[in-house]
Parts: C-alpha cells; sequence; structure tokens
C-alpha cells in the first residue's frame, strides 16, 4: 500500500491541464505537434517573436504544463509547490519582447502530448527524448533554419536536457544550441529524503517502481552526464528550497565541463519559488541567453 502512495506520489503523472494560453498575455502563436524518435506525439505552442533567437522550454514534472502550474485540482497539496498557479507565460512575454521566439511544449504523459513508451514519469530518463524532438524541430523549422537556440530547462526539464546530452549524441551535433540554463535541477533520491519520507516508505515506492511500473530512479540519475553536456549553462537555484539538496546541486555545478554560472537566489521555503521568479525577473535570464544567442 505504502508503496503504491508514494509511487502515485512521484511518477504517476498528476493533473498538468493545459489551463491557460498565449492569447490571455497577447502573445501570437501557433499551435505545433511534433514526434519523438519513439513516435510520442508531442503537443507545444511556437510563439512568435523574432526569427533568429528561439528559447525552448522544458517544464518540470508531475503536475506541471508548458504553461506552468496550477492549484486547481491539487486537493490538499494545492499550497506545498506554491501558493498560487505558476504562470510561464510570463516570462515568454518578455522573450518575445526582447525579439525571442518561443517553444513551449508539453513533455509525454503531460498537458496535451501523447503518452509514453511507459505512462509514468521516469524523471528525465525518456523525456530526453523530447528535448532532442523539440531542438529538432526548431533546427529543422523553415523559419528558424540559421536561428540561435536557447534552452531553459525547468528541474525534470533540466534533468531530461542533461540526459540527452549524455545519452543522445544527435544533440551534440545541432550548432544552433548556444546556451542553457538549468532551474533547480533535482535527483529523484535527493528529492524523496528532502520530503521527509521515511527511508522504509521510500524504499517500498522504489519497490513498486521498479516491480510493477518498470522504472528504477535509485542512483545518481542525470548527475554522471553534467560533464557531457557542451553549451554555457547558467544553473538557477533558490537556496532556501526545502525539496532538495544544496550539494547535490553544487555537484551538477562542478561537473559541468564548459563555461558557467551558477545563481543563488534567496527565495520564500517553498520549491515552487524560484519558478515563479522567472516570470517577474528577466535580468539574468536575458543576460545569459543575449550573451551567447547573439
Amino acid at each position: 500500500m505504502f508503496g503504491k502512495i508514494v509511487s502515485d506520489l512521484m511518477i504517476k503523472p498528476g493533473k498538468s491541464p493545459v489551463f491557460e494560453n498565449p492569447d490571455e498575455f497577447g502573445l501570437d502563436y501557433e499551435d505545433v505537434t511534433f514526434n519523438a524518435n519513439d513516435g510520442v506525439t508531442l503537443s507545444g505552442w511556437l510563439i512568435k517573436g523574432g526569427s533568429d533567437k528561439v528559447i525552448i522550454q522544458s517544464h518540470f514534472g508531475v503536475q506541471c504544463s508548458r504553461c506552468g502550474y496550477t492549484q486547481e485540482g491539487k486537493g490538499m497539496w494545492k499550497n506545498t509547490l506554491w501558493t498560487s498557479n505558476i504562470h510561464f507565460l510570463n516570462h515568454a512575454k518578455y522573450f518575445v519582447e526582447a525579439g525571442y521566439s518561443v517553444l513551449m511544449y508539453d513533455l509525454r504523459n503531460h498537458g496535451n502530448s501523447g503518452e509514453g513508451t511507459t505512462p509514468w514519469v521516469t524523471w528525465g530518463t525518456e523525456e530526453r527524448k523530447d528535448v532532442l524532438a523539440a531542438v529538432d524541430f526548431i533546427a529543422n523549422h523553415k523559419d528558424f533554419e540559421n536561428a540561435s537556440i536557447g534552452l531553459l530547462s525547468i528541474c525534470m526539464g533540466a534533468a531530461s536536457t542533461t540526459f540527452a546530452y549524455g545519452m543522445e549524441d544527435e544533440i551534440k551535433r545541432i550548432p544552433n544550441v548556444k546556451a542553457l540554463i538549468a532551474v533547480q535541477p533535482l535527483t529523484y533520491d535527493y528529492f524523496v529524503k528532502a520530503m521527509g519520507i521515511p527511508s522504509a516508505f521510500v524504499n517500498s515506492g522504489n519497490k513498486y517502481n521498479e516491480e510493477k511500473r518498470g522504472v528504477n530512479l535509485t542512483g545518481d540519475s542525470f548527475l554522471p552526464y553534467a560533464k557531457e553536456v557542451s553549451v554555457p549553462t547558467l544553473v538557477i537555484q533558490n537556496q532556501n528550497d526545502p525539496m532538495t539538496n544544496m550539494d547535490m546541486v553544487k555537484q551538477y555545478y562542478e561537473d559541468l565541463k564548459v563555461e558557467k554560472q551558477i545563481l543563488w537566489l534567496d527565495l520564500e521555503k517553498k520549491r515552487g519559488a524560484a519558478y515563479d521568479w522567472l516570470g517577474r525577473n528577466s535580468e539574468e535570464v536575458m543576460g545569459w541567453f543575449n550573451k551567447y544567442l547573439n
């Protein structure tokens, strides 16, 4: 029983609706779909700004979609992550105003995208294919043939992007990709420990994951692949985030072998504080992408 409860909490896709759209933010866009290399259909928005710079956003997992996080339908958990909805279209708006186009898409098993080859969230292992598909989609798009690409990868999006660099050689051969911002990278093991779940329950959840759902999330996750990331990387982390281990974040940063920087935020003691911060603070985010995409 406890194994299933822990497993459902961590890898069963929660309610992650696409709860708003770019029209509400005054943004010009088109609905797009594209396929990952295993045939999974991904759904997104191509928000139109300039033709020479594109940001690809990969969102966080389980209870998130391309447009962010809504408290609706989250029940007793609704204030655990953050105290209000998180609107990723806020930062899409400032990218567009700065002359960037933006691809916002739903990872497999989230939002309006299709079910993956497994219906469970794998914390980046399978979702890496979605990152590669999104990069391929933009790199081969007729309107962006010569565009520079920046990756905005949030939590599981950062894990997925790191897995992509470690396991998908093709992404390294796409010269258009110029920079990465990894927002609060997080491994599964540290997350469940930080949540205070008793080790017996964690072990039961891990056993259920592997035996019943074919997903093994134990170990170092994406950390061994940090050294494979091949573009300049900014790591953003709320130092008061209660759902992670700062030494793990530091290890990720230290293992990056590229030009890099880490931005420590001093925000409220909630994991969602940094995600909400993204939409309200453009200077550091735009500064990093402007440096490498211009």
